[in-house]
């Protein structure tokens, strides 16, 4: 059995370390794409923590799409990550909600800049539905009509150089989306009616405008809910 260099995990930061760990496997060579781990009895011991432990690390390693876990077959690092960075230093800051939200803002607000340029009449549709679908329903859980309004504003860049950037802005909006304390729903819809208007406009400026007071409001929202706790 190959046996890695690293830290043993000894305190209660549990999966998160983990995490870190496997991910400094990669960064430092030890492991590859394609690499297959080793079985969990074996990470258990060379880790030292618990079964629970690690399956919640590798859950959401797999979650990042850094590794899959074949059944009956083991589990394997992707190909694809050494291309994906993004990826990689979410994973490592995931449980820092500030810096996430930061990360969100700064990715979000540059695409909808580019998506006033190039969004279609039909992506312009598909944003209206989203937003019609949560005034129908104001009191359901419309986190995934939410995403689907990010996901087609950051689509809509139409940009291939940032689509793994893309798939790090959905992961760190259910994350931040999975934490926010209560709805409030009225001041979603005010908010991304103007940011929908600023696009059908094709103004660039009032869009970033619009985004950003939005993703502002989130974020005190978010920070608020830690301060509380």
């Amino acid at each position: 059995m190959k046996e890695y260099k690293m830290d043993t995990v000894r305190r209660s930061t549990l999966s998160q370390l983990v995490l870190e760990q496997i991910v400094q496997l990669l960064m430092n060579g030890q492991l590859k794409p394609g690499d297959k781990l080793p079985a969990e009895m074996n990470l258990m011991e060379q880790f030292d923590v618990s079964r629970p432990v690690l399956r919640e690390a590798l859950s959401s390693l797999e979650t990042l799409e850094i590794i899959t876990r074949r059944p009956r077959g083991g589990t394997f690092v992707n190909e694809k990550v050494g291309s994906n960075p993004f990826k990689v230093m979410l994973a490592l800051s995931i449980n820092n909600v500030p810096a996430v939200i930061e990360a969100r803002m700064s990715l979000e607000l540059g695409l909808v800049t580019i998506a006033a340029e190039k969004i279609t009449d039909d992506k312009l549709e598909l944003l209206k539905e989203t937003i019609d679908s949560i005034q129908a329903n104001p009191e359901g859980d419309y986190g995934q009509l939410d995403k689907e309004f990010h996901r087609i504003i950051a689509q809509s860049a139409n940009n291939p150089v940032v689509e793994g950037m893309i798939e790090s802005l959905l992961i760190s909006h259910e994350k931040t989306d999975s934490l926010i304390p209560y709805r409030e729903p009225d001041v979603t819809v005010e908010h991304h009616l103007a940011i929908y208007e600023a696009l059908k406009n094709r103004d660039p400026y009032e869009a970033f405008k619009q985004m950003y007071k939005h993703l502002s409001f989130v974020r005190a929202k978010l920070l608020d809910s830690i301060e509380r706790e």
